[in-house]
């Protein structure tokens, strides 16, 4: 079986959305192949997946890890297993339905067409675009983006977006040792990472839903993270050689 597309979903306690979307990815007219990281969710999630293999064998996967070990190594784990197994194309993608599963084949078209290593699926690339969150939320995330385009000079607008595709050749030269962060600043230090190296990053417009079932993972802590983190990130770049791969 062709092992073009995989989409990475970390998930702990999702057993509200976790069937839906392995069906909805299943049910897309572009074929996709799961691959579920569960940090030994307590609800059960891990085991909705189990019992789902058996009917999708080929094309569902999924790594049980001990506990909450954050969303960057869980993501990292997952590229490792990617990598390992062939795909050409990995996406990340949240559990929750805030990223539209139909948005997976408009980041590969991208990827294919434009063409371009990394597509990021940008919640502010056409204003904002931000369903069911408080407005103090949105301004928030907002201008987080603003803040870290500001202070690393990277052209992404929506920077810590989590909706993505890589080819594999910028996961396969990104040295994942050196990738420090493990919340939502990890999601700005791989773009960081990507387009030091010279890759090509680009984003495609979506539209961001907040989650209707489950809880969600944010908390103050991923926060200060980031917004330290990209200090720390800049200030780092300016010792660290950049690696141009083209």
């Amino acid at each position: 079986m062709e092992k073009e597309r995989l989409v990475i979903i970390p998930t702990y306690k999702e057993k509200e959305n976790i069937e839906r979307m392995i069906r909805k990815v299943f049910s897309l007219p572009m074929e996709f192949h799961l691959l579920i990281i569960d940090d030994n969710s307590p609800d059960g999630t891990a085991q909705i997946v189990k019992d789902l293999q058996k009917e999708f064998p080929e094309k569902l996967h999924m790594i049980e890890r001990s506990g909450k070990l954050g969303l960057g190594t869980a993501y990292i784990t997952g590229f490792k297993w990617a990598l390992e197994e062939e795909y050409q194309f990995i996406f990340e993608m949240d559990c929750d339905f805030s990223h539209n599963p139909d948005d997976l084949i408009r980041l590969y078209e991208q990827a294919i067409n434009k063409p371009s290593d990394l597509v990021v699926g940008s919640r502010y690339v056409t204003g904002v675009n931000v369903v069911n969150w408080p407005i103090g939320r949105v301004l928030m995330s907002y201008y987080a983006s603003v803040y870290v385009r500001t202070i690393l000079g990277m052209p992404v607008r929506d920077a810590t977006a989590g909706f993505k595709c890589y080819r594999r050749a910028v996961l396969e030269a990104i040295d994942f040792n050196q990738i420090k962060f493990k919340g939502y600043a990890f999601q700005i230090e791989m773009k960081f990472t990507a387009w030091q190296m010279g890759f090509d990053v680009s984003e495609v417009p979506i539209i961001f839903t907040d989650r209707q079932e489950g809880t969600s993972k944010m908390n103050t802590g991923i926060f200060k993270e980031a917004f330290f983190g990209v200090i720390e990130m800049k200030i780092k770049s300016w010792f660290k050689p950049k690696k141009r791969i083209k």
